[in-house]
């Protein structure tokens, strides 16, 4: 036998040295791991109790996080736990002082707490104020973005617990008013460190579906504490992202969850979203039935109006008789016609008895009517008109017209 000793081959330094010839055991990366772990400062670290157990003096806890689904684990003396202001349990927003620790023998890691506070109601509502004030100066709650919901839906996608009042209060009193509307149920945890992740992967999903006209959040009243994942910033998001109009019917008195605000519409309880997602089949046949007879009334009226017109026209004489407008107007016709001859008659009359007169005027205005009564009418030589003897001389030759001729005549001397 040799009495030489084997010497171990030299362990790389750093992981970047290791290959599959020299690679780290498990032991010296494990000590690694804790070497680098320990280096870490204590910091607080803020989530939700999920899971509490005491055992021996030591609290083994789960901490979540209260958007996504992720946890820690934390261990404690359950004098710490027992120590914070308001009792620890299971649901119960807190913030941890811890110190990670990483066992080297399981592999595993743990926070160690030093020191554990509760997140008062006070201050998980100023948050919610914060975050509100956030997300309205984004424009999330704005009026604009809100969509009407459709009259009358064939598919409803209904979010809402596992076999709660608000699933039968939704489902029953949309099927009372509207039989044939058909739901697709996602039941998922309302309340707690899953509520944010169930329910926003609801949403998703259901709005991905082309057959889904609307979608509605429904969860009965409760405290402050169990109505937080509605005011949840990644819920609230992923609500504001859907396309599919949605209604909040998250039951509550005071304090609004910010769902409320981005929903297209807010109920205030489920029945009430049951209402409004789908009309009254009832309530929708009454008002056919009186808009049909108000149509009817309508249209019998306009007839009858019309018919009454139409009898008023047809009562008119030159609709009962069409050559009354023919024989009114000859009868207009030969009644000016004899007017017309009446006044020519009476006007040649008049214009006659005129005539006569002035002819009975002409005529004694006549020299013929002088000379008919015997005188006569002594013209000289020249044919002019003897008025004094003092017009001719002895001798001239005269004309004398007496009314039924003329006589020559000479001027004999004085």
């Amino acid at each position: 036998m040799s009495d030489e000793t084997t010497v171990p081959a030299r362990l790389p330094e750093k992981a970047l040295d290791t290959s599959p010839e020299h690679p780290w055991p498990v032991r010296l990366l494990a000590g690694k791991i804790a070497a680098y772990v320990d280096r870490m400062a204590p910091v607080w670290v803020e989530g939700q109790v999920v899971q509490l157990n005491r055992r021996a003096g030591i609290s083994f806890l789960t901490l979540r996080d209260t958007d996504l689904d992720q946890s820690l684990s934390v261990s404690a003396p359950t004098r710490t736990v027992d120590a914070a202001a308001v009792p620890l349990a299971e649901g119960s927003h807190v913030v941890v002082h811890a110190k990670a620790q990483y066992w080297v023998k399981r592999g595993t890691l743990q926070m160690q707490a030093r020191e554990f506070r509760t997140v008062g109601v006070g201050e998980l509502l100023a948050r919610i104020e914060a975050l509100r004030r956030v997300l309205a100066d984004e424009g999330l709650f704005d009026a604009s973005r809100k969509r009407p919901l459709p009259f009358l839906p064939s598919v409803v996608g209904l979010v809402c617990g596992r076999g709660s009042k608000a699933e039968h209060d939704v489902v029953v009193n949309a099927q009372a008013r509207w039989p044939q509307v058909r739901f697709e149920t996602r039941e998922v945890a309302v309340q707690g460190a899953d509520a944010v992740p169930q329910v926003s992967a609801a949403i998703e999903e259901l709005d991905a579906r082309p057959d889904v006209d609307v979608i509605v959040v429904a969860r009965g009243g409760g405290a402050v504490e169990d109505l937080l994942p509605f005011s949840n910033e990644r819920l609230v998001r992923v609500a504001a992202a859907c396309r599919t109009p949605l209604v909040s019917a998250i039951g509550h008195e005071t304090d609004a969850p910010l769902l409320d605000l981005v929903a297209d519409y807010r109920a205030s309880t489920p029945t009430d979203a049951a209402k409004r997602i789908v009309p009254d089949v009832a309530e929708e046949r009454r008002g056919l039935r009186q808009a049909s007879a108000r149509m009817r009334s309508a249209v019998v009226s306009r007839v009858e109006r019309e018919q009454h017109g139409l009898d008023q026209v047809r009562s008119r004489p030159v609709l009962a008789d069409p050559t009354t407008i023919v024989t009114t107007r000859e009868r207009d016709l030969v009644t000016g016609l004899h007017r017309a001859r009446q006044a020519l008659d009476h006007r040649l009359l008049r214009a006659a008895g005129d005539v006569g007169r002035l002819e009975a005027q002409v005529r004694a205005l006549s020299p013929a009517s002088v000379l008919d009564r015997g005188y006569a009418v002594v013209q000289g030589p020249d044919g002019a008109v003897v008025r004094s003897p003092d017009d001719v001389a002895p001798g001239q030759a005269l004309r004398v017209r007496v009314a039924h001729g003329e006589l020559a005549a000479t001027v004999a001397s004085p």
